[in-house]
C-alpha cells in the first residue's frame, strides 16, 4: 500500500459512497485495517492528529515497511487495507458504498466530484 494506490482506490469509488468525501457527512471515518491481524487504526496526519483522508504517513511503525530521506512513510505493507470505521465497524472501501446504497442518507451524502 502506497499513495499511488490510494489515489487509484479514490479514482475507482469515486461517486460511490466509497471515499472520504462521499460518506463523511454520514459518519464514516477513513481508517486502515490489517488483514492479518484483524487490527483497525484510524487514518492520522504523522503528528497522530486525525486526518479527514486516508494517510499512511499515521499509521504505526510495525505496518511501515519504507521511508522517504526525510522519514515520510513511502509505503506500508501489503496486509494493509484502506477503509472506514462507522459505528464501531471496519468497513472496506467496497461495503461502504453498498451500505450508502442500501441505508437512508442526507441527500448531500454522495456527491460526484468534477
Amino acid at each position: 500500500m502506497n499513495e499511488l494506490i490510494l489515489e487509484q482506490e479514490t479514482v475507482d469509488f469515486r461517486g460511490s459512497g466509497g471515499v472520504s468525501a462521499d460518506n463523511r457527512s454520514v459518519g464514516f471515518r477513513p481508517a486502515f485495517r490489517n488483514m492479518e491481524t484483524g487490527s483497525v487504526y484510524p487514518s492520522c496526519f504523522a503528528d497522530g492528529r486525525p486526518a479527514p483522508i486516508h494517510m499512511v504517513d499515521g499509521l504505526p511503525d510495525e505496518l511501515v515497511v519504507a521511508r522517504s530521506a526525510a522519514g515520510k512513510v513511502v509505503s506500508v505493507k501489503d496486509s494493509v487495507q484502506s477503509g472506514f470505521v462507522f459505528n464501531g465497524r471496519f468497513y472496506d472501501r467496497g461495503e461502504a458504498a453498498k451500505y450508502l446504497r442500501t441505508n437512508p442518507r442526507p441527500a448531500a451524502a454522495l456527491t460526484v466530484a468534477i
